[in-house]
């Protein structure tokens, strides 16, 4: 703390008690000479002022004494510094700051109620698509509406998953794949005809843009290998989902220990239904690779994204 003036025991308590004062603090004697100031005073003290011909400014003032060694007592430097501008910027910045705030919490709400219209119509889909398919005669019109409305409901799946992740740039990959797993043996497997799917994932994260994607290609496989895997229960018919990362690689199973396909029958050609045109779309968003592999002891399908070399194997 500066003093100035007579340094009397009085003063030097009024002193110390100015210096106790956490907000910039000065004293002036009756000249409007500065008598003390706290150092927060010393350091910066910003007010409001106006100024003619100029308008409302905010000014910064610092002090620092000057003590030349011939003065009886020290003097003090005042030096005034001009920042409207800056805090004004920084009045603009908050603005825009809360502005954007605001925006993103609309943006929020509108994707919320986008994702509900979605779900909604989704589910009326695939009831007309039942509806259709209660209707006709042909067995074979019927297979195609089922299945149009299980690749409806998929996707319905899938996107109430990933709702409830809503505004996370980065997935959690086992709990996302577990509960979609859960979902398809509940909705795709009979008491009658059990059949377990069991879930191997590396604790790893998945951008949620790719989220769908991943969701869709392990729905559509899953199900072809529920549907068409096990035509005679053995009571030990089982789907094991795999999903394994090195850096930013990844691999993505699903294999069956199912009916599979015989080494003497055509090889399995992708693309060669709706299903696979569906993985084969989805494979190619994420810059990833189909690989089929199959024997009379099951069939292995791997998704594998870029570098990553996987060990395709068959589900024997």
């Amino acid at each position: 703390m500066q003093q100035f003036g007579d340094p009397n025991g009085a003063k030097r308590l009024a002193l110390a008690i100015v210096e106790s004062i956490p907000e910039p603090f000065f004293v002036l004697d009756s000249h409007m000479r500065l008598v003390a100031a706290n150092a927060t005073f010393f350091e910066a003290f910003e007010f409001d002022r106006d100024v003619a011909k100029i308008g409302r400014r905010t000014l910064l003032m610092s002090a620092r004494t000057v003590d030349y060694g011939g003065s009886s007592a020290p003097n003090t430097l005042l030096a005034f510094r001009d920042i409207t501008e800056a805090r004004r910027a920084e009045a603009e910045k908050q603005a825009l700051l809360e502005r954007t705030e605001e925006l993103l919490v609309q943006q929020h709400v509108l994707f919320q109620e986008m994702q509900h219209r979605v779900a909604n119509s989704l589910q009326i889909i695939a009831s007309i698509l039942m509806l259709k398919a209660c209707a006709v005669t042909s067995e074979e019109s019927r297979r195609h509406l089922e299945d149009a409305r299980q690749r409806v409901m998929s996707v319905a799946s899938v996107q109430n998953d990933l709702h409830l992740t809503d505004g996370v740039d980065e997935i959690e990959v086992s709990p996302y794949l577990q509960k979609l797993c859960d979902g398809l043996a509940k909705s795709n497997i009979l008491d009658s005809r059990p059949i377990s799917i069991d879930l191997h994932a590396s604790e790893s994260t998945l951008p949620s843009r790719n989220a769908v994607s991943i969701g869709l290609i392990v729905t559509e496989l899953v199900i072809n290998d529920i549907k068409y895997a096990f035509p005679v229960s053995t009571g030990a018919e089982r789907v094991l989902v795999s999903y394994k990362t090195r850096d930013t690689d990844w691999r993505l199973v699903v294999a069956d220990y199912g009916l599979g396909r015989s080494v003497t029958e055509k090889p399995i050609e992708p693309g060669s239904g709706l299903g696979s045109l569906i993985i084969e779309a989805l494979a190619k968003q994420l810059d990833a690779r189909v690989e089929i592999a199959s024997s009379d002891k099951g069939m292995s399908v791997t998704i594998a994204h870029a570098t990553f070399h996987s060990n395709t194997s068959t589900a024997a």
